[in-house]
């Protein structure tokens, strides 16, 4: 089976919120019904930038999978986008107190796990009139079985 990157996303959008306490739309602007914040700054937007496989040759639907999301922080200081994006980065990276674990897990449908996470790229911070943007860009890595 190959990897759903929507059901990933979602995951990984459930991981932010959880990591944030903010909301996080997929490929927009939170909603006014988003939970826990609706669209009030700062929030966050995930891009799903596709994919690349490994594994097992001439395209076996069990490889594992290199998914590649952007997130975008949003708000209205350059200390709300930068201290969004802190807590973005810990989502993907935080370890536990003794590192044995991710303190945020991505929780995935049964059939697929989390291997690993890294930091893809990191442009900084932007401005657009008073709004502040942080761009960051993580890579999950995800087995099927």
């Amino acid at each position: 089976m190959s990897v759903p990157g929507r059901q990933v996303a979602q995951a990984v959008i459930q991981t932010i919120v959880a990591a944030s306490g903010r909301s996080c739309g997929y490929s927009t602007v939170p909603t006014s019904q988003s939970l826990p914040t609706g669209a009030q700054l700062p929030y966050h937007v995930l891009y799903e930038l596709g994919q690349s496989v490994s594994g097992p040759p001439f395209g076996d639907q069990a490889a594992d999978a290199r998914i590649t999301f952007q997130v975008t922080t949003v708000g209205s200081s350059p200390e709300a986008a930068s201290s969004g994006a802190d807590r973005v980065r810990a989502a993907f990276l935080g370890r536990t107190a003794k590192g044995a674990g991710w303190q945020y897990p991505i929780t995935l449908p049964t059939g697929y796990a989390v291997m690993g996470r890294d930091l893809d790229r990191e442009d900084g911070m932007t401005v657009a009139g008073s709004t502040y943007s942080y761009v960051q860009r993580f890579a999950v890595h995800v087995t099927t079985g």
